[in-house]
């Protein structure tokens, strides 16, 4: 017993209103035309009937008891902690952070390695779940946690590691993969993430790191850190690096070779950014490679037993009541005006799914039978609503619920839909702005080049046909034809973008589509939704 917890205490509200509703009613029944307080009683028998002045059954107590009764068993009433065993999901992801001497360069302003150490500060602030370990490497690795959901603990480590802490210069990337393989294979992990963070890796290095990779479950992330252009690596005691011809080094980042090195591996490959689109881009899991196993971690967690149910048992004899003839029409005058409390404007009409359903889950479930129609209509999330819109051929309906698009998919689809719609020029754009985004997707850069094909193909089928109209003309004042000839139709292929599917939504959520990329994330099923 450690004293009476209400788990839902906002329920104790409404007795306010059950208190106001009640006085109110009680003066009302006061107020009712007693002729008892007019007739004198010597004469009241006489005047009017025993039916007329006994009064009807008082019902507002017993409706008030109830009333207290559920609002207290809603509000969650408990008065003792029961031992909770604490699950977590199994989310491992081992962090590989670069100490080499490049890190020190300034192109990323102060340095690469303290951009590095900030974009991990904000990967932990968003791990919620799951197992996070960090491996420093230079010349050789070294473990600076292992798996741990203790984060903070790393995020307060990650201020000290810098180059000169490192025993060993250099630069030995495939070291601290297969320390991190390691480090999952004795947690029991099957699979796992591995998340390189560094400047460069050498062909050398980058064979290695395939050969060790070879045949583990582990998905592979890189996120390069630097600029092309480069910067002088200090050195310690001042100066910065020179070559053997004294020339000051300048290494830029190898984005080439870290993006063959994602593609060999069967990972992804970002440069460093300054909001979260490279972790959401390289972290955020396929609906299709997620699991749900859950791991049951070493301690407890005391809940709050929800004891309301024996109120509840209080209220059913008062439910039974309801039964006897008479008296459910006897509480309609007390709760009718409770009801105009609570409801004073009419309620909009709402159908059965609303009950169940949000406007985003019912229109997934109509496209999901085919009806793109009627879920552009009710999906209330626009890139959802512009991707139905698009399956359903309404072209024009799409561009607009993609017109605040910002992000590489939205800015695809809505090329998608311009093009559909016959604007090549603004399709033209939304696709070189969604390559600037995401420059690897071989489908928007196939659309656009498609677009700037037909785009030189009409521009000369116009030419020909003003040289043509030209032509006529000059010919009709030879021959003095008093007819003259029409425009000249222009006649475009019937190519349209090759828009591929390509959506990635939440696991089991989204609309999938066939002609245009869904949103990113989908529509919770309605088990798991709102």
């Amino acid at each position: 017993m450690t004293g009476i917890h209400w788990m839902r205490p906002e329920w104790l509200w409404t007795l306010v209103p059950a208190l106001i509703l009640l006085m109110l009613l009680w003066r009302q029944r006061g107020r009712s035309g007693s002729w008892q307080s007019v007739i004198a009683p010597e004469l009241l028998r006489y005047l009017v009937s025993d039916s007329t002045v006994s009064r009807g059954r008082n019902l507002l107590p017993l409706v008030f008891l109830g009333w207290v009764l559920a609002a207290l068993a809603a509000a969650g009433p408990s008065w003792q902690k029961i031992p909770q065993p604490v699950h977590q999901k199994q989310d491992a992801l081992v962090v590989l952070l670069d100490l080499s001497l490049s890190m020190n360069a300034a192109d990323l302003a102060p340095t690469r390695l303290d951009r590095a150490r900030q974009k991990l500060l904000d990967l932990l602030q968003h791990r919620r779940e799951g197992q996070t370990g960090l491996i420093a490497y230079a010349g050789d690795a070294h473990i600076v946690t292992p798996l741990t959901d203790d984060t903070p603990t790393i995020a307060n480590l990650l201020p000290a590691l810098n180059p000169g802490m490192m025993p060993v210069p250099g630069s030995e990337p495939v070291s601290a993969v297969s320390q991190a393989l390691a480090l999952l294979r004795s947690a029991g992990i099957r699979g796992g993430r591995i998340l390189l963070v560094t400047d460069g890796v050498s062909e050398r290095d980058r064979a290695g790191i395939e050969k060790v990779l070879a045949g583990s479950d582990a998905r592979f992330a890189v996120m390069g850190v630097g600029t092309p252009a480069g910067a002088p690596i200090p050195l310690p005691d001042g100066g910065f690096i020179k070559d053997d011809k004294g020339t000051i080094v300048m290494p830029g980042l190898d984005e080439q070779g870290l993006r063959e090195l994602a593609v060999a591996t069967g990972g992804s490959y970002r440069r460093i950014q300054i909001d979260d689109s490279d972790l959401d881009a390289l972290l955020n899991a396929s609906p299709l490679d997620e699991r749900e196993d859950t791991v049951s971690l070493d301690r407890t967690a005391d809940t709050w037993e929800d004891q309301g149910y024996l109120l509840i048992l209080v209220l059913l004899p008062l439910a039974l009541a309801l039964f006897r003839r008479g008296w459910l029409l006897g509480l309609l005058p007390v709760l009718l005006p409770a009801f105009l409390l609570v409801h004073p404007e009419p309620a909009a009409a709402q159908s059965w799914e609303d009950l169940w359903l949000t406007p985003d889950q019912q229109g997934q479930r109509a496209l999901q039978q085919g009806n793109a129609e009627a879920a552009a209509s009710l999906f209330r999330n626009p890139d959802w609503a512009g991707t139905a819109a698009y399956q359903s051929g309404d072209y024009e309906a799409a561009v607009e619920k993609f017109a605040n698009a910002q992000d590489a998919n939205s800015l695809y689809n809505r090329g998608n839909a311009l093009a559909r719609a016959g604007k090549l020029d603004e399709a033209i754009a939304a696709y070189e702005e969604s390559l600037k985004l995401q420059p690897e997707q071989a489908d928007a850069s196939d659309n656009l080049e498609l677009l700037k094909k037909l785009k030189e193909q009409q521009q000369q089928q116009h030419q020909t046909s003003s040289n043509r109209a030209t032509s006529r003309s000059k010919t009709s004042s030879r021959t003095r034809v008093s007819k003259r000839p029409g425009p000249a139709k222009v006649r475009t292929t019937g190519a349209e973008p090759a828009a591929g599917s390509r959506a990635k939504p939440a696991a089991g959520s989204g609309p999938a589509t066939e002609s245009a990329r869904g949103p990113a994330t989908g529509p919770k099923r309605a088990a798991t939704g709102p």
